[in-house]
């Protein structure tokens, strides 16, 4: 009897010493806990207008664009839509490692959760807001492959659309006439559609292109709702600033609060994934290996350019913004070997969602891709920006564990997320 009561006591100190250790690995420096604040979706601050988009907070605009991002009329086919690639049950994104439309593309379809607080946009941020954005695709011959006549002549012979349109942007210009506004005419594309464009007077280009231009407004409008909500990383650092004591398991598993001293310690994550979106909204060569070396993959030193010279850029002729509204573009980094190969860093928030990974979609697992960041390989084009982690396998176990504990929902309306 002694002796099992003395079993019962060894045991008990055990889970005593065992339940303090577990709570003591919880401990931060006040350094950490800023670190983690700083990471934390509460620290999100409130979207305003974009400047260079004077419609983003608009009702109208919201859901004129919603309407728009899920119909598939805007598109060269018919076939394809907004939603075809940014799928709101995948995070908006497609699963797939390369995004089809029309055609086949070369860059992996990255979430607009969050993108609306991005100075750029593109994988090699080519676009310098939501709307500048949402142009491209629609006239790209592997994405939506239609012209901005065809898009404006959806709006025109819409009773909705043509309903919304004018309430925002006042009364459309009679684009009825097909020898003068042909249905489908553009500034790019096929030739026979360059040309149909050219044969236009310079007065009903403009027209259309005020109305293409809008069409990009609402969208982003509409865009600009998706805002993720507290993930499970989120609730845990909450309860640590408001002085709980949060034992193992109850909000983060002991793994992933061990993954999470390694994404903001040794694994040196926050370099480039910092804020509460996880990303510096910045561009970084990572040394990927590439298969093919060609122009597509310059990344920032082919998109920086585009960008500036862009007409539908913040300082553009089509922008709502003042000229002191566009100082990213103001000291914009045209060249540099840092721009060589470097590529915009995405969020790590809903990862389990927005797999393959990287703008080629060249990883298909988290797995891989921490293994590559483990053994940082020199970069085939321009210079890494990385060093090897050197984790043990444990090591990056805990930290996926980690970065798994940031999926969340879509901090918006359920019916936003649904076709209209």
């Amino acid at each position: 009897m002694v002796q099992q009561k003395l079993v019962l006591l060894l045991f008990s100190l055990f889970l005593t010493a065992f339940h303090k250790h577990a709570l003591a690995d919880q401990i931060w420096s006040t350094k950490q806990l800023h670190i983690l604040e700083a990471l934390w979706i509460g620290s999100l601050t409130d979207l305003g207008v974009d400047p260079s988009n004077k419609f983003s907070k608009d009702p109208i605009a919201v859901n004129l664009g919603h309407r728009i991002f899920f119909d598939k009329r805007f598109s060269g086919d018919g076939k394809v839509s907004c939603a075809s690639c940014h799928q709101p049950l995948r995070a908006f994104t497609d699963g797939l490692p390369l995004a089809k439309g029309m055609g086949q593309s070369t860059r992996n379809t990255p979430t607009i959760i969050g993108t609306a607080y991005s100075p750029w946009f593109f994988w090699n941020g080519r676009a310098d807001s939501q709307w500048s954005q949402a142009l491209q695709p629609m006239e790209a011959p592997s994405e939506h492959g239609g012209a901005r006549t065809g898009f404006a002549k959806v709006i025109y012979g819409d009773a909705t659309y043509r309903s919304l349109y004018e309430k925002l942007f006042g009364v459309m210009p009679d684009i009825s006439d097909k020898n003068k506004f042909p249905p489908k005419a553009a500034p790019t594309g096929a030739i026979q559609t360059r040309t149909a464009w050219e044969a236009m007077t310079t007065k009903n280009q403009k027209k259309v292109t005020g109305i293409f231009v809008n069409i990009g407004k609402a969208i982003a409008s509409y865009e600009g709702l998706m805002i993720p909500g507290p993930s499970r990383f989120d609730n845990y650092v909450d309860s640590l600033l408001s002085g709980k004591i949060v034992t193992d398991d109850q909000i983060l598993t002991a793994e992933e609060i061990a993954g999470l001293k390694i994404f903001i310690g040794k694994g040196a994550c926050t370099q480039c994934h910092n804020g509460p979106l996880l990303t510096n909204n910045e561009f970084h060569n990572i040394g990927l290996p590439i298969a093919d070396i060609s122009e597509d993959e310059e990344g920032r030193t082919r998109g920086a350019p585009i960008v500036q010279e862009s007409e539908f850029n913040c300082l553009g002729p089509h922008s709502d913004a003042k000229n002191n509204d566009c100082a990213e573009l103001d000291f914009i980094k045209l060249r540099g070997i840092s721009l060589l190969g470097s590529f915009k860093t995405p969020t790590l928030r809903n990862l389990n969602l927005t797999a393959p990974y990287m703008h080629n979609g060249q990883f298909a697992t988290l797995n891989s891709v921490l293994n590559h960041y483990n053994q940082a390989p020199d970069a085939m084009i321009g210079k890494s920006d990385v060093l090897p982690l050197e984790l043990t396998t444990k090591e990056l176990d805990q930290l996926r564990y980690f970065l798994l504990s940031l999926n969340s929902y879509i901090n918006v309306d359920p019916r936003y997320l649904l076709k209209p």
